[in-house]
């Protein structure tokens, strides 16, 4: 008598046999895809260049150092692009070159600061020296008079208003200055603004 053939898998067996490896794979993918669609759409209304905010999400949320041709592949830009785009991360302090143990491999890599309090305070700073620097500046000027001299009611109204602006523009500008390199100044800070708001809602 002849031996049956073994059973062919059932559509669920063979189903759950490929979900063991690619979910997780893809759902991380599409996950990163979304946080980098997000941080360059958030770029963009900060001003930043869609492909260096985007560049920077994902050398952030990777997590770990990438090439320029990993980098031009996922992200679908010219080396060009990626080659500018890095120097200026760089130079904004968001992103360092880093050389692998590996010394086969001589592609340059870079990685991105992963401590979140640290990010905040490097973007906090640098858009402090592009913006808020010459906000400060340019109200200054913005004075009809230079104080102690005489001047009619209007003049004194004006003055009083661009003064109250100085004067706030200065104090946020002097608290900003205090926070520690480290970050902790702003987490220590930001816990204490939330007791304080908790304690007055």
């Amino acid at each position: 008598m002849a031996s049956r053939p073994a059973a062919l898998p059932t559509p669920t067996t063979a189903r759950n046999s490929t979900n063991d490896a690619l979910p997780a794979i893809d759902e991380i993918r599409t996950a990163q895809d979304r946080f980098i669609e997000f941080w360059g759409e958030m770029g963009t209304r900060w001003g930043v260049q869609r492909s260096v905010a985007e560049v920077h999400a994902l050398l952030f949320i990777a997590g770990e150092p990438l090439a320029a041709e990993e980098i031009m592949e996922r992200l679908s830009i010219s080396r060009g692009s990626v080659s500018t785009t890095l120097k200026q991360l760089a130079e904004w302090g968001l992103v360092q070159r880093v050389r692998l143990k590996d010394r086969s491999d001589r592609r340059e890599y870079h990685q991105a600061e992963q401590d979140v309090w640290k990010l905040f305070y490097t973007i906090l700073r640098a858009r402090k020296r592009r913006e808020f620097d010459p906000l400060i500046e340019e109200l200054g000027g913005c004075r009809v008079a230079q104080k102690g001299t005489r001047k009619s009611e209007r003049s004194k109204q004006h003055d009083v208003k661009i003064d109250e602006l100085l004067e706030l523009c200065k104090f946020f500008d002097g608290l900003a200055n205090t926070i520690s390199k480290s970050g902790k100044g702003i987490e220590r800070a930001s816990k204490l603004l939330s007791r304080v708001l908790g304690s007055v809602s």
